[in-house]
């Protein structure tokens, strides 16, 4: 009958064991014996529980020592030549060297993964020949098999996804590379089917994404090679994150099962099967609870759904699960014990998702009336929260929508901007300043737990943040640096900052997802109407600019960032939810300008993560998301610079949508990507300052003086001098004092070495 599944579960545990794991590996604190030992037990543990909830089909190799898919290009040995990799088991050494960078190699490029928050390491092809260096699926197999006695369904990134995530060959080797590839996937499967493997997961999300004809041979090709190759093994061809595109062509490949996310793709998903019908000979993966979200489901709703479904598949085709992996979303609510009665009643994380999906599948197995004191439950859980006076603002609901009538516009255009600006700030020619944070030492991160846990009061609180500030004004003036910033050192994370000032936003203790590698970060939940209470940055920037004839930035979080960043309510737009962080953090902007603060960045790293996977969705989205950050900045004086800041994404379609913010300045990573952003800018002409990350704030290694007077160099070829700035990638939180010193010195140097030559030149 019908069975539950799970897409992936989250690695980092309930109290990031994982996450500790890695860093007391990373700093030489674990030997590589006892590492292994402790992420097993995590791994198992996790495992376990699944097995414990009843879940039907349990994952294995969904579990990372960093990253899916470098997991999957370690597997085939594709490896970048500057690891000096030879062959066999990749070492952990050249593992995280390819995450992390080493002294003598800079890490693998970083970036989203799909339209989510996570990150992903993109494999680099050229110059490898791929070999199979160990079947990690089968690994995972045989341990939850022998460890817990549990049938697991391996995951694979599937050959075509994780090509076109790939880099380093050309679009016309596509079909020599799937040549390559395929054999090596065949073999994958083959031993798993003499293992006495039953359902293997292969997980193709790019199928959600536009695909050319050439591409759908392709599908037909991989997928027809495995069927030859193992027709005893069961693939459930998984997608997720939207509707699939080609609908007929896909639900024909030679695959016993079909996954489809009917959340986040649920229209296009539910109309093509309404449309087409399901094939009778494959079993559908119905996507049904939330992977990304936290919200509690409504269980009449998905009943419903199934009820929709079962008109073209019968119990025996339909296995219930996840919409995706639940590595979005936070472990347990269970130790959550702050929250408000109204708000953790409505929550959901993974561990209630497995109940969620264990539950619908006995309720179709069994009748809707096993679990009626359930639905009860829920919908008046659900419903006590719509019904919360925190929903319910109409000052900032009519508000909102008075100034998002109004086109937002700055009174001068960025050709007068400039000159008012450059008269009155006279900065030289190619102005250095950095992103925003400084380190966070263990003194910063000690001292704020002293303050939250009432051991310290706000003046003490206040009073140790001055003396961080007062430092590094000083080692700013001192390395040459033409802006400085405060150092956010009162801040733990740049969207949670925020939401504790705003009304609108609630926080977990233990609500933790993996952002990249161990980077792990606790998103607020925006389930109110958001407002703005009192200033929130205005203190510490006022005191920073007291001290330094330098200019100083004050520093805020952009709208769609801190909407991107959250978990957000469901029962309004994410529209209607940023133009009321917008017209918030309006306020806070009016607030720094009166303060006399006179550069004001506004970081919009999650701009890009955001814009929707349907080409037809994505104008409308950058519209709206363009006019929230126009709405929040527009108010200022022309002598007010405005800066943003973008990272870790591909920008090169959504230029024109970067330049429509108008911003004055706007700062973007390009060192990781070595330099191919630069190549957008070869294309596109733009016309406002910009400052191209010259250096990997994400490595440990301290990068040379002729690095990034190389990329400085590159740049200058394309953009105009006189409106270009020289920067960090991103902020420097995570970094040490030493390093950080010694980088930003060798940055001015190298800005230096540029000035000389620009004036040689000119």
């Amino acid at each position: 009958m019908v069975k539950s599944s799970v897409l992936g579960y989250p690695r980092i545990g309930a109290d990031r064991e994982w996450k500790k794991a890695l860093e007391a590996f990373w700093s030489g604190k674990l030997e590589e014996s006892e590492f292994h030992s402790q992420v097993q037990n995590i791994r198992l543990n996790h495992l376990r529980k699944q097995q414990e909830k009843g879940i039907d089909f349990i994952p294995v190799n969904d579990f990372s020592y960093y990253d899916h898919i470098l997991d999957t290009a370690a597997m085939f040995g594709i490896i970048p030549k500057r690891f000096a990799y030879e062959s066999g088991v990749v070492p952990l050494s050249v593992y995280y060297g390819i995450a992390r960078g080493t002294k003598e190699a800079t890490a693998s490029e970083m970036t989203k993964w799909f339209n989510t928050n996570y990150h992903y390491i993109v494999p680099e092809l050229d110059g490898v020949t791929p070999i199979i260096t160990e079947n990690k699926p089968l690994l995972a197999y045989r341990e939850a098999k022998e460890k817990l006695g549990i049938e697991g369904k391996p995951v694979i990134v599937g050959p075509l996804t994780f090509l076109k995530l790939s880099k380093g060959y050309e679009l016309s080797e596509t079909d020599e590379w799937l040549a390559k590839l395929i054999p090596l996937y065949v073999k994958i499967l083959q031993e798993l089917a003499q293992e006495g493997v039953q359902w293997v997961q292969i997980d193709e999300p790019i199928l959600v994404t536009k695909l050319n004809a050439a591409d759908l041979q392709r599908l037909k090709t991989i997928y027809g090679a495995f069927a030859a190759a193992v027709p005893s093994l069961n693939i459930m061809l998984q997608t997720y994150f939207e509707s699939i595109e080609n609908y007929t062509d896909i639900v024909t490949l030679p695959v016993k099962g079909i996954g489809l996310d009917f959340v986040h793709g649920l229209s296009g998903n539910i109309s093509s099967i309404q449309k087409s019908g399901f094939p009778a000979d494959k079993v559908l993966g119905a996507g049904i609870i939330d992977g990304r979200g936290i919200w509690k489901a409504s269980l009449h709703e998905k009943l419903a759904l199934l009820d929709k479904l079962n008109e073209h598949v019968t119990p025996n085709q339909l296995i219930v699960q996840s919409s995706c992996s639940l590595l979005h979303v936070p472990v347990t609510v269970r130790n959550e014990t702050k929250l408000v009665t109204e708000l953790k009643d409505a929550l959901a994380f993974a561990d209630e998702k497995l109940d969620e999906l264990v539950l619908i599948t006995k309720a179709i197995s069994t009748g809707k009336a096993f679990i009626t004191d359930e639905l009860e439950r829920c919908e008046h859980a659900l419903l006590a929260l719509k019904q919360s006076g925190e929903r319910n603002r109409n000052d900032i609901q009519q508000a909102v929508a008075a100034i998002s009538a109004q086109q937002p516009v700055r009174n001068l255009p960025f050709s007068e901007r400039h000159i008012v600006q450059q008269k009155k700030w006279q900065l030289p020619i190619f102005p250095t300043t950095t992103i925003g944070s400084f380190p966070q030492s263990i003194e910063v991160r000690n001292a704020r737990q002293q303050w939250r846990k009432g051991v310290w009061n706000n003046d003490q609180y206040a009073s140790f943040i001055r003396d961080q500030i007062d430092i590094w004004i000083k080692l700013q003036e001192e390395i040459g640096l033409d802006v400085l910033v405060h150092g956010e050192f009162e801040r733990t994370d740049m969207v949670e900052f925020f939401g504790e000032k705003l009304a609108g936003f609630a926080f977990t203790q233990y609500g933790w997802v993996q952002s990249y590698g161990s980077r792990c970060v606790k998103p607020p939940i925006i389930f109110g109407d958001v407002a703005f209470e009192e200033a929130m940055t205005v203190e510490e920037t006022k005191y920073a600019q007291s001290k330094t004839e330098h200019p100083v930035k004050g520093m805020l979080t952009g709208p769609i960032t801190i909407m991107n960043w959250s978990f957000v309510r469901e029962d309004i737009t994410r529209e209607q939810i940023a133009y009321q962080l917008a017209y918030a953090l309006r306020q806070e902007v009016e607030a720094l300008e009166n303060a006399g603060i006179g550069m004001i960045q506004v970081d919009e790293p999650a701009v890009r993560e955001g814009l929707p996977l349907k080409e037809k969705d994505q104008a409308n989205y950058l519209e709206w998301a363009v006019k929230a950050f126009r709405m929040t900045t527009c108010t200022v004086q022309d002598t007010t610079q405005i800066h943003t800041h973008m990272c870790y994404c591909e920008f090169h379609d959504m230029i024109d949508s970067i330049e429509a913010m108008d911003a004055d300045v706007i700062s973007i990573e390009t060192s990781r990507s070595h330099g191919e952003l630069i190549h957008s800018f070869e294309l596109n002409t733009y016309k406002l300052g910009i400052g191209l990350g010259v250096y990997d704030i994400h490595s440990p290694r301290i990068p040379r003086v002729e690095e990034m007077t190389s990329m400085i160099e590159r740049a200058l070829r394309v953009l105009d001098p006189e409106l270009f700035w020289i920067n960090p990638d991103c902020g420097l939180k995570t970094r040490g004092l030493e390093e950080t010193v010694q980088s930003l010195r060798n940055m001015v140097e190298a800005t230096q070495i540029a000035r000389a030559q620009h004036s040689v030149i000119k």
